[in-house]
């Protein structure tokens, strides 16, 4: 790893300095840093802690009717998984190539940003994907609120009153839905309040506990019907031989923009890891063989709900609340309620968190970023957005289709044109001399790469392009990827890496 500080422990905490944070050098420009954003001291998240990661992503409710979508789409239950495996494959793969830059320097996916876009271009990459995180982490918020007022309605039922908006409500959500909205807003901002080794204790229980809960629910859905009543296939086979095959390449589009999101900024959390092999390790267990395991579990749960209750059920929360047993329903709906926290915070506050603190470091912490977040994921009312479909489609993805150019510019630029080699150093420093100065700061082979990757991509989206919008992830990547390329060699890019540190 290039040179870092690594003071004795009592120096690092007579400064106040907490176990873990980032060490600031003397030489380092306060615009561009805080102990937030500078290298870490120590990297000592292990495999699990990656996979737990990846457990507190996938089970949600979200990843629940996501995976048990696929297996309504016409296709017979080995086409589905094979979608599946190839889909998580791709996002196991792209994951280990995000991680290794963050993980060898110690430093969030903004700040490895600076050696791409220049260090202050890297804003540009940071600001989009924080407004997809804002977005998103209204949403997710909303919809744990909602799995909360289950449990709450089942315990009072005289409350119902207070969840008809059109008898309480205020700009489009229920008095009920703003209490519980409130709650877990407070409790997320709690947890991510306290830092980053309370939110690796969160997540290492939340994937787990869901687990428990999702085999207690399928336990308990097969007494009832018996293992006969086992059905991988929700819905009717309508496509067969090759002509699966678009079907097909559609689902594997699918779960590679599903996680699209924490794959682009993993290196916020692959910074952590105590070694890239332990990074790998955990995307190994926490993707193919994570992802493969809950899905079926999903689908087994789904199937099971037509004979136990007469009708597919795809939302957890629903299929719990359906349950005849008050102890169960506030148990699993609690727990889903926890796991959607966990998402939430791995997948939408951590990003935003680093991603805003990356404009202004020395006036905006990592915590005064999160709760920038937090904040704008209030005023952009998101119980209206996931109501409206055609708001979804010009908004998040829209910013969406900007993933995909930034990621092909990053591994571009990382592997190719960098050949793993980074100073990092240079990442923090505003002379005209630095590798990552470029001009005025900004790389435009970099701007320019991104803008013509995401203009192509959003073009199917804003045209309702249904067939080919669905691929806009990867014309994003690969036009991103294939155009700095060529304009790397156009502005002499690979001149600014004289000599420079291996990272």
């Amino acid at each position: 790893m290039a040179d870092t500080l690594h003071p004795p422990q009592d120096l690092v905490e007579a400064a106040g300095l907490p176990v873990g944070s980032g060490l600031v050098k003397p030489g380092y420009d306060p615009a561009l840093t805080n102990e937030d954003l500078a290298p870490l001291r120590e990297q000592k998240w292990g495999s699990y802690n990656i996979f737990a990661f990846w457990m507190s992503d996938v089970h949600s409710v979200g990843g629940y009717v996501t995976a048990g979508s696929l297996f309504a789409l016409g296709l017979s239950s080995w086409q589905v998984l094979v979608s599946l495996l190839a889909g998580i494959t791709i996002v196991y793969f792209f994951c280990n190539l995000v991680a290794k830059p963050s993980q060898v320097t110690g430093v969030p996916y903004p700040v490895i940003c600076r050696s791409v876009f220049g260090v202050l271009g890297a804003n540009v990459p940071a600001i989009i994907r924080g407004l997809i995180a804002v977005a998103w982490y209204g949403i997710q918020t909303y919809l744990a609120s909602a799995a909360l007022d289950v449990v709450v309605l089942k315990l009072w039922p005289s409350l119902a009153p207070y969840a008809d908006v059109n008898q309480y409500g205020f700009l489009g959500l229920p008095l009920l839905g703003w209490c519980s909205y409130a709650l877990l807003w407070v409790l997320q901002a709690a947890v991510f309040w306290t830092g980053m080794e309370t939110i690796r204790r969160f997540i290492d229980f939340c994937g787990p506990a869901v687990y428990v809960v999702m085999f207690a629910l399928t336990g308990y859905l097969i007494s009832e019907a018996g293992w006969g009543a086992i059905n991988l296939t929700l819905g009717d086979v309508k496509y067969h031989g090759w002509d699966a095959l678009p079907i097909m390449l559609g689902a594997i589009a699918l779960v590679v923009s599903y996680f699209s999101g924490p794959m682009l900024n993993f290196g916020d959390f692959s910074r952590y890891g105590k070694s890239f092999r332990a990074v790998k390790t955990g995307n190994l267990l926490g993707l193919p063989v994570n992802f493969l395991v809950f899905s079926i579990l999903t689908v087994v749960t789904a199937s099971l709900t037509i004979p136990v209750f007469g009708e597919l059920i795809t939302d957890p929360v629903a299929t719990v609340a359906r349950i005849d047993n008050t102890f169960a329903i506030v148990l699993g709906a609690l727990t889903f309620t926890i796991a959607t926290i966990g998402i939430n915070i791995v997948a939408n506050f951590i990003s935003p968190a680093f991603d805003f603190s990356n404009v202004s470091p020395q006036r905006i912490s990592w915590r005064a970023g999160g709760m920038i977040a937090a904040v704008g994921s209030v005023l952009i009312t998101p119980w209206n957005l996931y109501n409206n479909p055609d708001v979804i489609h010009y908004t998040l993805e829209v910013l969406g289709a900007f993933i995909g150019p930034l990621f092909g510019v990053l591994i571009a630029d990382y592997y190719l044109i960098r050949r793993q080699q980074v100073d990092v150093d240079d990442m923090f420093t505003l002379s005209p001399e630095g590798r990552y100065h470029y001009t005025g700061g900004y790389n435009p082979a970099a701007i320019i790469a991104t803008a013509v990757g995401a203009v192509v991509a959003v073009i199917p989206v804003l045209l309702t392009m249904t067939e080919v919008a669905q691929y806009s992830w990867f014309i994003g990547m690969g036009l991103g990827f294939l155009s700095y390329l060529l304009l790397a060699s156009v502005f002499d890019v690979a001149s600014s890496n004289r000599p420079t540190v291996k990272a």
